[in-house]
């Protein structure tokens, strides 16, 4: 079983920034891309930023050029470095990897729990 735990979210003023981070733990063999997503009310989940094995990274338009996504492979991590924020930007934001537990098995893809962001004067 692989877990995967966030934090970083919090309560900030327009044009702050916030540093997200997610954990993997379990029976890990190998991460392939990371993502992260983010869903507001009354809206679909929305795609933010993907972050390959290699580091090739890309961004939702709406984030691009205020938001940058990274990984530390060896501890198998993800941060998502949001700056510039937006009342736009307010919603739980939702860590996401593809995971292959098991060198004979296909990779899974496995969940965090949410970390709300907020984005109020």
């Amino acid at each position: 079983q692989v877990q995967l735990v966030e934090s970083g979210g919090d309560l900030v003023q327009p044009g702050g920034s916030l540093r997200l981070s997610c954990a993997a733990s379990g029976s890990i063999v190998l991460i392939g891309d990371w993502d992260y997503y983010r869903q507001a009310p009354g809206k679909q989940r929305e795609l933010v930023a993907t972050i390959t094995k290699t580091g090739n990274s890309n961004y939702a338009d709406s984030v691009k050029g205020r938001f940058t996504i990274s990984r530390d492979n060896a501890r198998n991590m993800v941060y998502l470095q949001m700056n510039s924020l937006e009342p736009e930007d307010t919603a739980v934001y939702f860590c996401s990897a593809l995971v292959r537990t098991l060198p004979t098995r296909p990779v899974t893809r496995y969940w965090g729990q949410g970390t709300q962001v907020t984005v109020s004067s």
